[in-house]
């Protein structure tokens, strides 16, 4: 598959909303010990640095669990969600300005097998690469990547050519941070509409 690596400067810049916008119909790879697995990404959220309630560095916290979201630009950072989803983010702006993008979703392009294999589903479907505890999964990715730069070859993002017109791109509020109110209100959802790989609400 004819793809380039999206280069520092896409992660460098200062508006985190329009980075997870135009993350959409990028592509997400990982070459871990051998085994190459893509998919297409087509759902992520925002978040933005310590004025965003929803976010793990909302006013400015900081602790070894999210040091990797103060990392520079094109870091990825991985968590755990309830103590076994193992979620990637990618780290935006400048260093010490932890604004980064969940991706919430991925359309699987390469390796199906090897990730049918490692989410442990008999065949293929929606459910595969559906929310991000199930793209961390099929993926290969684990909270020891967290702090991996995305010009390396193990994690990277990437550019097929793929174009997306701006009104097939959904919007909407996050899922699951109500507790951030208001700031759970804010449009920095993104999703391909119509695409069954998207984990919330999808028109």
């Amino acid at each position: 598959m004819k793809h380039h690596k999206l280069p520092i400067s896409f992660y460098k810049r200062k508006d985190v909303v329009m980075v997870a916008r135009e993350l959409i119909g990028k592509i997400v790879v990982t070459n871990l010990d051998g085994l190459i697995t893509s998919g297409r990404i087509v759902e992520t959220e925002a978040y933005v640095a310590h004025i965003d309630k929803a976010s793990h560095s909302f006013g400015g916290r900081r602790t070894l669990k999210n040091e990797h979201m103060y990392a520079t630009a094109g870091t990825a950072y991985v968590y755990i969600c309830y103590g076994m989803h193992q979620m990637l983010n990618v780290v935006t702006n400048d260093k010490d300005i932890p604004d980064a993008v969940l991706i919430r979703a991925i359309e699987p392009l390469e390796g199906i097998d090897i990730m049918l294999k490692r989410t442990g589903k008999p065949k293929l479907d929606f459910t595969l690469t559906r929310g991000p505890g199930n793209v961390g999964k099929a993926l290969g990715i684990f909270k020891k990547h967290s702090g991996s730069h995305l010009l390396d070859e193990e994690i990277y993002l990437a550019d097929d050519g793929f174009k997306i017109k701006d009104n097939e791109i959904g919007i909407s509020k996050r899922i699951g941070v109500e507790s951030a109110f208001p700031d759970s209100e804010l449009p920095y959802r993104f999703y391909i509409k119509g695409n069954k790989y998207v984990s919330g609400k999808n028109k």
